[in-house]
């Protein structure tokens, strides 16, 4: 009996640590349903601030993406960033942001792939591919056919946007 009495103790102090944590702190205003995503973060950030980007697209295929993370900005400020440079080189290589588009274009096989470096060869394809799989921008779903995974489609779109890529320079805030 002991131990069910431990577990209903255990239980009832994770069910307080989540409402705490659930709930609005006192200085935070509630967002209005129409507000901008600055709007969201001004009411519901930590002290110092964060940073947020979501997505909502479909792509060939009919795979629909809906992605959301945001992170408070002392968190990110204070980290070791040289832990995502493998991730962020990745994305450094055209032929990689290339192999990545075409992927999101509905393009996953891997011979297909291979037209589209054009002039390259087979061990130039896979030394990408690798490199991509490696640091999380692809996945193997079976031996010679790729995908984005879910929750990298959107950021993926997002360094584009943020590299200056299409429309970077449009604001919808």
């Amino acid at each position: 009996m002991g131990e069910l009495a431990d577990l209903t103790e255990r239980l009832a102090a994770l069910e307080a640590r989540v409402e705490r944590l659930e709930a609005p702190s006192p200085e935070a205003r509630p967002a209005a349903p129409d507000a901008t995503v600055l709007d969201r973060l001004r009411a519901e950030a930590p002290d110092g601030g964060g940073v947020a980007f979501a997505g909502s697209l479909d792509l060939p295929g009919g795979r629909r993406i809906e992605w959301q993370m945001g992170h408070p900005a002392g968190g990110m400020l204070g980290a070791d960033w040289g832990e995502i440079a493998p991730a962020l080189a990745a994305l450094g290589h055209p032929v990689r942001l290339g192999l990545l588009q075409a992927v999101l274009s509905g393009t996953r096989e891997t011979a297909a792939l291979a037209a589209t470096l054009g002039s390259g060869t087979t061990g130039q394809l896979h030394h990408h591919l690798r490199e991509l799989t490696a640091t999380g921008w692809l996945r193997a779903e079976r031996r010679g056919r790729y995908d984005v995974p879910a929750d990298r489609v959107v950021p993926l779109l997002v360094a584009i946007a943020a590299a200056g890529g299409p429309d970077a320079g449009r604001e919808d805030a």
